[in-house]
Parts: C-alpha cells; structure tokens; sequence
C-alpha cells in the first residue's frame, strides 16, 4: 500500500473557513441594546398612584395631595427585558455581560459611575442580577413566546433581579455593620411597590419586544 492510503488525508479549512463569521445585523442589534440599557440607566419616569393617607380618618381635611403617591422609576429591568424578548438568550446575554463588563473595567455607565469599587455599592447585586433575570427571562421566551410562558419570563425574570439584589445589599450590610432599619429602609425603596411597576412595564416591554423580533425575521426571510 502506498504511503496516502495508510497516512489519510487531513481535510485543512482555507482561511475563509476558518474565519468567525458574525454577522453585521447581530452585531449593530447588540451595540444598540447594550446602548439602550445604558441609557435607561439614566432615565427617571415619574410615578403617581392614588393612595389611603396613613391614619386615615373621614372627620379630617384631606387635600388632593394627600391621595396622591409620587415616586420616580429607573426604566433598566423593563429595558432588559425587553431586550431579552427581542434578541433572544444568546445576544440578549451578550448585551447583559458587555454592560456589566463596561460599567466595571471601563465606563461609569452604572447610576452612581462605576469601575472595580463599585462592587462594594449596595446597588450593585441588581446589577450582577441581571444575568439571571436575562438568563430566566428567555429561558422560557426562547421556549415559545406564549402568553403564559411570557407571564413566567417576565415574573420569574424581574423577581430573580430584585431578590438577589436585596439579598447582596443585605450581606454588604451586614458586613459594613449597618442596622436592621437600614435594610429595610433599603428594600422598601429599591424595591417594595417598584417590583409590581418593574413586571408590568416588563410585560409590556417583552409584548413589544416580541413583534419588532417578528419584523425583524419577517425582512430577513
């Protein structure tokens, strides 16, 4: 037998197969996403609900005012998830850890700036967390965008960012020797009523983000 029959050919890639190949629509959609959730970092939406004043009586005069509960909302857990319904769990997980890398190598794009000390900001375990609320979020999107399985993403999603935030702040706490009020102060601020306003604008955000990523697969068939 001669030596090629015993010796079988290596199949060798040329250079263009060897090359990653990623393609440019992907590319701007992560840019412009990750661009988004920054920029919703520095967004505040006023808030206002209609409440019962504390110690509430009907022989006491009350003004408008008084029924009235104003509160400000950053936008960022709606924003990523609606990432997550338009891009998907590869890319939209590729946005989530592009903006948490940035905020702590390079860019303060976290609300109180960034770089490596901001790990030691209460704040900062939302922002770890929105690896597993993006995770979880199209976990069941990617599924099928049912109205139940959007329901679950959203809850289960935005749920999973404001626990392991409040359980990070409480830790920090701990070890910075904070009391007890402090932390409760803490998550009825960062969190209380803001968890019911982050899943339905989540919901809405994933509904819208849900038909432009039926558009964009309609231009692209």
């Amino acid at each position: 037998m001669s030596e090629e029959v015993l010796i079988p050919k290596m199949k060798r890639l040329d250079k263009k197969q060897r090359k990653i190949k990623i393609p440019i629509n992907n590319f701007v959609l992560v840019i412009f996403c990750t661009l988004l959730i920054i920029c919703a970092t520095f967004v505040n939406i006023e808030l206002k609900h209609y409440i019962i004043p504390n110690g509430f009586s009907f022989n006491s005069n009350y003004s408008n005012e008084d029924f009235i509960y104003a509160f400000s909302i950053i936008p960022q857990i709606p924003v990523l998830m609606f990432v997550c319904s338009l891009l998907g769990k590869r890319l939209a997980l590729t946005c989530t850890y592009l903006y948490v890398i940035l905020g702590i190598f390079a860019l303060p794009v976290f609300a109180l700036g960034g770089g490596i000390g901001y790990i030691a900001e209460y704040s900062f375990g939302y922002i770890l967390a929105f690896i597993m609320g993006a995770y979880i979020c199209t976990f069941f999107l990617d599924k099928k965008y049912s109205f139940v399985n959007m329901i679950l993403g959203t809850i289960l999603g935005v749920c999973t960012i404001h626990l392991f935030g409040i359980l990070y702040m409480a830790i920090l706490a701990l070890i910075k020797q904070e009391g007890i009020t402090f932390i409760q102060s803490w998550i009825i601020h960062q969190s209380g009523l803001k968890i019911v306003y982050d899943i339905v604008l989540s919901f809405t955000g994933i509904l819208i983000g849900k038909y432009i990523h039926s558009f964009l697969q309609f231009l692209s068939d």
